[in-house]
């Protein structure tokens, strides 16, 4: 008899042995990821591990995409060492739930080196990934300037409007080729599911508007924002 959830199974393991590659709590964030599951089968998943260098304190942190057939699960996870010698150590995790039928866009951005060299094999260097949902802004606002050091002019204020919920760059430098290639795989999936909708599936809800974004007086540029948090 074919087992019905053979795909699932699959699907699953291979989740559970990224997150064992990751290293990072895997036994503890597999089941936090499993749990948010709640039963769906994952169709597709992303893991990327982070690690930050703050003077003698050392930050990691771990973000995990799974899509299923109706949703897309998202699990953040740091860690934060509560004393001098590493003894007590908490870990901190988050886990959203987003609906297929709210993914607005499915962002991709990819950067290769030596362009003019370019052939079809070359690998993407760099790719970001970015995701929105919700409709809301983030606004980063900062001092504007030309470019001339010996300046002392009041250029304004420069600003970036980032309308993306998650935003993920994996390169092949800090994280390896197969990371590039599985958040391309990840995003064509994401991008499949979302696309499949039929416009009833689309519609907003009554009463729902989406909001507008009013930046004004910055005196320079925006540009789409490429870090998460």
């Amino acid at each position: 008899m074919t087992d019905s959830r053979s795909t699932y199974t699959d699907e699953a393991q291979r989740l559970d042995k990224s997150l064992q590659r990751a290293g990072f709590y895997p036994r503890m964030v597999a089941d936090v990821v499993h749990d948010a599951l709640d039963g769906r089968e994952p169709l597709s998943h992303l893991v990327h591990l982070e690690t930050h260098f703050d003077r003698t304190e050392v930050h990691r942190h771990i973000t995990v995409l799974v899509l299923t057939g109706d949703m897309m699960v998202i699990t953040h996870v740091d860690d934060q060492q509560l004393d001098d010698d590493g003894d007590q150590v908490v870990a901190q995790i988050s886990t959203e739930s987003v609906p297929v039928t709210q993914i607005r866009s499915v962002v991709l951005s990819y950067l290769y080196a030596q362009p003019q060299n370019y052939q079809p094999s070359d690998p993407v260097r760099e790719l970001t990934l970015a995701i929105a949902w919700s409709g809301g802004q983030r606004i980063d606002m900062g001092p504007a300037s030309c470019g001339d050091p010996q300046c002392d002019a009041d250029h304004g204020y420069t600003g970036t409007i980032a309308q993306e919920d998650i935003v993920m760059r994996v390169s092949e430098e800090a994280d390896g080729a197969n990371a590039v290639q599985n958040a391309k795989s990840f995003a064509r999936a994401l991008r499949k599911a979302n696309t499949n909708l039929s416009p009833a599936q689309r519609s907003e809800p009554a009463g729902m508007e989406q909001p507008r974004a009013r930046l004004t007086n910055l005196g320079g540029r925006t540009a789409r924002g490429h870090h998460q948090r």
